[in-house]
């Protein structure tokens, strides 16, 4: 079983930066794809990044070189630096784990709690 557990959310002005962390244990983080996903109220949660094991990254379109994901196998974490924000960007964005990349980008196996970015305009 693993457990996720992110930080980092919180309120920025549009245009600003924020960077999220998602602190991993319970499994061998190096063997999980991880990715994160956000929802904004009245809508669906929605993939924002993903990286493999190998550290091969993919984003949704919206990212548009705006979000880099990141990944230290030594700390068991990954992190989502989060540039350029907009007020659209406002939501909970969560962690999540899975065995593949491909897996991991539409159903993952294990999920975290949250964390509330929000952006003002």
């Amino acid at each position: 079983q693993v457990q996720l557990v992110e930080s980092g959310g919180g309120l920025v002005q549009a245009g600003g930066s924020l960077r999220l962390s998602c602190a991993a244990s319970g499994g061998t983080f190096s063997r999980y794809a991880m990715a994160w996903f956000r929802q904004a109220p009245g809508k669906e949660r929605e993939f924002v990044a993903a990286i493999s094991s190998s550290l091969f990254a993919d984003y949704a379109g919206f990212v548009k070189g705006r979000f880099a994901i990141s990944r230290d196998n030594i700390k068991n974490t990954v992190h989502l630096q989060m540039n350029s924000l907009k007020p659209a960007d406002t939501a909970v964005y969560y962690c999540a784990a899975s065995w593949t990349l491909g897996v991991v980008r539409t159903t993952p196996s294990y999920w975290g709690q949250g964390t509330q970015v929000t952006v003002s305009s």
